[in-house]
């Protein structure tokens, strides 16, 4: 069965950087685009980027509110989709999530708490 475990979630200080992973299995990993999202408190979910799956002409896509301080990447080989933030803000603080759409059927992670605060 499909399984998605994030971690890498933290307390940080406004401006610092933290690093998510998102380990997958039960699928052909590298077939399939990968996603971020998050939700904030009292907020809805929301796409923070799209990897591309292997081999698709396409740019991974970013959410304008993340864009220049936000990288999404994949390790094909270790099945691993990575979030590396930046500057964060505020803002950023939420449960950050990994997802996969498979045969119509969307996945998620059980999420990873982000909070930036000072």
């Amino acid at each position: 069965q499909v399984q998605l475990v994030e971690s890498g979630g933290g307390l940080v200080q406004p401006g610092g950087s933290l690093l998510l992973s998102c380990a997958a299995s039960g699928f052909t990993f590298s077939l399939y685009t990968m996603s971020w999202y998050r939700q904030g408190p009292g907020k809805e979910r929301e796409l923070v980027a799209d990897i591309p799956s292997f081999g698709r002409n396409t740019n991974t896509n970013y959410a304008d509110s993340v864009k220049g301080r936000f990288t999404a990447s994949r390790d094909n080989a270790r099945n691993t989709v990575y979030l590396q933030m930046n500057n964060l803000k505020p803002e950023d603080t939420a449960v950050y999530y990994c997802n996969v759409v498979r045969n119509r059927n969307a996945y998620w992670g059980q999420g990873t708490q982000v909070t930036v605060s000072s």
